[in-house]
């Protein structure tokens, strides 16, 4: 198979070296409106073949996947024009712009046949594959709350807000681990600058009285990268910014029980042990590349596939309804 990538910005280059490093891609093209990141990347990757437009790529009936790494308003029109063309799209997170475009995109690639593949790349972590583990093992119990927080002092999107910058990759993890549907959200923030929310909080409303939680920030003066699965036997921490133990699982929960005499109820606090799980150390961005070719080989969909793209859309845009309201509660 033949493979091309569209947009050799940050990411692109991570998408080339991973599709060269693939045994079954024979064949690499690229393009970016920028001719200096052409340059760079010939220099750097001489394997590739520079194409000149983006209509050579779509036009071309011997490259069978097209890799969407442009800025987020030009996925759609992009996307549609390869599915269209017959081509397996890879296509960057945020999926699109809006919910409608998401499921467009979805019908055409149901109607031909076709894989969608979102790089929601942190399904593919050896970290978040072992949460999996643990959670689908029963190992937390009924799940309680899902509690994320994603903030740096990072780079200003030009095209989007900090929500849709960063939320999409927690908000995949929440999906991909709890296996619930949410019923509604709501959603705070504000813009200090340039008229983008740079700071803001999501909060995710499930039935049975489930609750996930998002912090994301771009002003701030610590990296943090945590978030916390609380069940009703045990908890987990996942702390993307440890070296070595990133995942702690704590015995540790809250039992009531009834009480006779002038309290209702009597709190009592569970403390046990705590351990932290080996994790599978190889690159997410070469698992997913596996499981993107893998998916169109055996005529399957992906694990982060167009269903997944649009569910995270569906809270990005119910979010930006609620923010403009001042936190309304949006129901999905």
């Amino acid at each position: 198979m033949q493979a091309a990538v569209i947009g050799i910005g940050y990411w692109g280059p991570n998408l080339i070296r991973n599709f060269l490093a693939s045994e079954k891609i024979e064949k690499v093209h690229v393009f970016d409106i920028n001719k200096s990141r052409l340059d760079f990347i010939r220099k750097r990757f001489p394997l590739v073949t520079i194409a000149d437009s983006v209509e050579e790529i779509l036009n071309a009936d011997k490259i069978d996947m097209v890799a969407i790494a442009t800025p987020v308003d030009k996925h759609f029109e992009t996307a549609k024009k390869a599915l269209e063309r017959g081509k397996h799209i890879w296509v960057e997170k945020p999926f699109t712009s809006s919910v409608e475009q998401a499921i467009i995109l979805n019908q055409i690639a149901a109607e031909r046949n076709l894989n969608i593949f979102v790089d929601h790349t942190f399904i593919y972590t050896g970290a978040v594959k072992k949460m999996k583990e643990i959670i689908d093992n029963n190992e937390l119990g009924d799940l309680l709350y899902f509690d994320s927080v994603r903030i740096n002092l990072g780079l200003f999107q030009s095209d989007v807000n900090v929500i849709w910058d960063l939320a999409p990759h927690d908000l995949s993890i929440m999906f991909y681990l709890m296996n619930k549907k949410p019923v509604a959200i709501a959603a705070n923030g504000v813009a200090n600058y340039y008229g983008h929310e740079n700071i803001a909080h999501i909060s995710v409303y499930f039935e049975n009285n489930c609750f996930a939680h998002f912090h994301v920030n771009w002003t701030s003066p610590v990296k943090i990268r945590r978030m916390i699965a609380g069940g009703n036997k045990k908890m987990l921490v996942f702390d993307d910014m440890e070296n070595s133990e990133k995942i702690k699982v704590y015995d540790s929960g809250i039992e009531m029980k009834e009480k006779e005499g002038i309290y209702n109820a009597l709190v009592q606090y569970r403390i046990g042990d705590m351990y932290s799980p080996k994790l599978v150390q190889t690159e997410a961005l070469t698992l997913g590349v596996e499981e993107f070719i893998n998916s169109i080989i055996e005529k399957r969909k992906p694990l982060t596939n167009g269903d997944d793209g649009l569910n995270v859309i569906r809270i990005l845009e119910a979010s930006d309804a609620s923010i403009k309201q001042k936190g309304k509660l949006i129901t999905l």
